[in-house]
């Protein structure tokens, strides 16, 4: 029996067995062809990446999360008595943004690594997938989707800032992540190719890698383009959202 059959054997016992981590490798089997994973499959499977994949829900936690750091302060009218305190507006909203951009890095990242050290046990017995964190772009790919996380938070305060309801807020956080690339992905192809590279979730994905939920032939930027990008959606709604602080009554 030569090298791949092997290879394709001892997979295929693997994806059968071994309990829970059994279920997990089923899994990646099961994407990946259950015979074995061919060549062309093995050339752009991303260990570290798809260890991230979770990064695609924890979005809308971190959304929520920079959406209710101002939004429940208008909801309940404390804000009022909060820039009574603090006249200076902008100081209030920049210490919001320090704070969800803080905590979201730490536990983004925290959390990255988590998954990634999961990520890498599940699929430690199949030669030539796992990755380590010594690997070229590892690191970048585990310590990005905590630093994305952390944008994506500072987007949202600057959002939830300028649509001042929970609801509302959260439903733009929602669609600019999740239903956007859908629509796009709907465009024709040329549109498609052209706009989808520089939506948040895409460009953040950029930066973290080729997830499960990239979808197969999607062109992503460089990772740090990726990263800029990200960056320049918070830097915009932050700063509209300081004018308008500015501008309009609590």
């Amino acid at each position: 029996m030569d090298q791949a059959a092997h290879g394709s054997v001892h997979l295929v016992d693997h994806c059968s067995h071994h309990g829970g981590h059994g279920r997990a490798r089923r899994a990646v089997c099961a994407r990946y062809g259950i015979g074995g994973i061919s060549p062309s499959d093995r050339a752009t499977f991303d260990p570290a990446a798809y260890s991230l994949s979770g990064f695609f829900l924890a979005q809308l936690a971190v959304g929520v999360l920079g959406v209710l750091t101002i939004t429940s302060e208008y909801q309940t009218g404390s804000v009022r008595a909060t820039f009574a305190a603090t006249p200076q507006r902008q100081a209030v909203l920049a210490a919001k943004a320090v704070v969800v951009g803080v905590v979201t890095a730490l536990i983004g990242t925290a959390s990255a690594f988590a998954a990634f050290l999961v990520g890498q046990a599940v699929l430690a017995d199949q030669e030539g997938l796992q990755a380590h964190l010594g690997d070229p772009g590892v690191l970048r790919s585990v310590v990005g989707a905590g630093l994305y996380l952390a944008v994506l938070g500072l987007l949202a305060v600057g959002l939830g800032t300028l649509i001042r309801s929970t609801v509302g807020a959260t439903a733009v956080v929602v669609g600019l992540v999740f239903v956007l690339p859908g629509i796009v992905g709907a465009l024709p192809s040329s549109w498609d190719e052209a706009v989808t590279p520089y939506l948040p979730s895409d460009a953040g994905q950029a930066l973290i890698g080729r997830t499960k939920f990239a979808p197969q032939g999607l062109h992503l930027l460089s990772p740090w383009m990726g990263f800029a990008v990200v960056c320049a959606y918070a830097a915009a709604a932050l700063a509209a959202a300081a004018v308008l602080l500015r501008r309009r009554d609590a």
